[in-house]
């Protein structure tokens, strides 16, 4: 299984649909959005592929419009983050902008988190968990965002041009 894995979108619709694209070119089969959405037209976007996402600090002025959007187009609203299993593996999410959502988050033992918030890929093991930092669509010195192979490992930071 590949996921595509996206973040800090922050409502920058056209740019979102370039970067899923991207992730389904580069053979993304499920995709996972670490939060800052910023309006159900993100969701919708996300809903070409099985798709989860959790929620950011950008999302708590519409988390009921955003959970209506997951209701009407299919994506796994996790609110503030969860853990799932896809591919016999655990795979927490969260945004990154509230630790005790992370502890949290860390509490039910994923092998990967996957989060955002600062807008700066990264790929790091802390604490034995892989952690996982797509970057973001919306200010960043590039615009990012990874395809996670579960099987081998393999991690693919792509770039929009």
């Amino acid at each position: 299984m590949r996921l595509g894995i996206l973040s800090d979108t922050h409502d920058e619709l056209a740019r979102t649909q370039q970067a899923v694209q991207m992730l389904r070119d580069a053979g993304a089969e499920a995709l996972i959005h670490c939060g800052d959405l910023a309006s159900p037209p993100i969701v919708e976007a996300l809903a070409v592929l099985p798709a989860w996402f959790a929620l950011g600090n950008h999302d708590s002025d519409m988390v009921p419009a955003l959970q209506r959007a997951a209701i009407e187009f299919g994506p796994v609203c996790l609110g503030w983050g969860g853990v799932i299993e896809v591919s016999g593996r655990r795979v927490g999410v969260a945004h990154g902008h509230i630790t005790t959502d992370v502890r949290r988050v860390l509490a039910d033992q994923p092998e990967i988190l996957l989060s955002g918030h600062s807008h700066i890929p990264n790929d790091a093991i802390v604490g034995g968990v892989r952690r996982i930092n797509p970057g973001a669509l919306h200010r960043a010195d590039a615009f990012t965002v990874a395809v996670l192979d579960l099987a081998s490992g393999e991690l693919q930071m792509l770039r929009l041009v």
